[in-house]
């Protein structure tokens, strides 16, 4: 009956719809009639015109060379992990070869849309059900590939198949749908922890480099508080050292300054060799380290010499007994240096 109602829906293949010899013939474009003679293959018409010799000749099929679309019809399936699906499809084929067409098999479309049914099963049974949803393009390729193997010696080429729908159980659509419900809230909360981190982090860098900045700043200013505090106690000693200077300058402008300069002086390298003494330095000194008076001659005469010349101009412009008192005893001061030493 299933099939008597699927031959019902197909184009018209049976004698009843067959032309009549009367012995010239127009055959359309795009098919193929088959002519048998006393009941045997004798050729196949072309497009065109065509004489056959009636009652002897016989149109016995007629074969449409376009490319027929056939609904395979919904069908069960059950797949690797045990799911029952309700699928079908959209069968494309072609006739390639009218003889073979007309002789390999009784009915070339019904014998592929069975053959389509019962390889679309196998492969189901090979996929799970994620996979026959992620896998469609691959399950039709392969439905073809099987189609093309088994309907070569019919004549009909598969062109290509395509699965329609595919209808899975009320429960394991629910069970789906749960599951999508739950991966959509499980990115949910990835994604808001994504960002929660991310906030986290962006925040603990601006504090990070605030606080780089604010330890530059306050370092910028210390070195500047402290260049300053130098340069203050620089230009105060420098002060000190210049006031110093024109009090020692006024002091030996005085009488008998030349010859307190002198004992100072003496005093001076005393006292340095007085440290020498008591540290284990290695350090250079003159050759005639022990002979005081000559080395206290030899500062007096350098700083004579570079007195001179204020001395002289000091000299011309006080008066004569003036002149004379100013004359330094620097024979007393070398005695009395010597008699301190010894």
């Amino acid at each position: 009956l299933k099939r008597s109602a699927w031959l019902a829906s197909a184009p018209q293949r049976l004698n009843s719809g067959l032309p009549v010899n009367i012995g010239m013939l127009f055959v359309p474009q795009q098919e193929a009639w088959v002519v048998e003679r006393m009941g045997k293959f004798h050729r196949i018409l072309e497009p065109g015109l065509n004489f056959l010799i009636p009652l002897l000749d016989r149109i016995r099929y007629v074969q449409s060379l376009k490319e027929i679309v056939i609904n395979v019809p919904e069908q069960s399936a059950v797949t690797l992990d045990n799911v029952s699906l309700q699928i079908d499809g959209v069968l494309y084929l072609r006739v390639m070869d009218p003889y073979k067409a007309s002789y390999g098999v009784e009915d070339p479309e019904y014998a592929v849309t069975q053959l389509a049914q019962t390889t679309m099963r196998s492969e189901l049974g090979k996929l799970s059900l994620d996979r026959v949803f992620r896998e469609r393009e691959t399950l039709n390729a392969s439905i073809v590939d099987a189609i093309n193997q088994a309907a070569d010696c019919w004549g009909i080429r598969c062109l290509r198949y395509e699965i329609k729908d595919i209808h899975v159980p009320q429960r394991v659509k629910e069970s789906m749908q749960m599951q999508v419900e739950a991966e959509r809230r499980k990115r949910a909360t990835v994604l808001e922890s994504e960002g929660t981190r991310e906030s986290a982090i962006n925040v603990a860098e601006g504090q990070k480099r605030a606080q780089i900045l604010a330890s530059e700043a306050e370092k910028t200013e210390q070195i500047n508080k402290a260049a300053g505090r130098e340069a203050n106690a620089m230009l105060v000693k420098a002060r000190a050292k210049a006031e110093a200077i024109q009090l020692l300058a006024a002091a030996l402008a005085q009488q008998h300054g030349s010859a307190a300069a002198s004992l100072s002086v003496a005093e001076q390298y005393v006292s340095a060799f007085s440290k020498l003494a008591k540290d284990s330095n290695t350090l250079l000194l003159p050759a005639n380290t022990g002979d005081v008076t000559n080395m206290v001659a030899q500062a007096l005469g350098i700083y004579a010499t570079l007195t001179k010349p204020q001395g002289k101009a000091q000299e011309e412009e006080l008066p004569a007994p003036a002149r004379e008192e100013r004359q330094p005893p620097a024979e007393e001061v070398l005695q009395a240096e010597q008699a301190r030493s010894s």
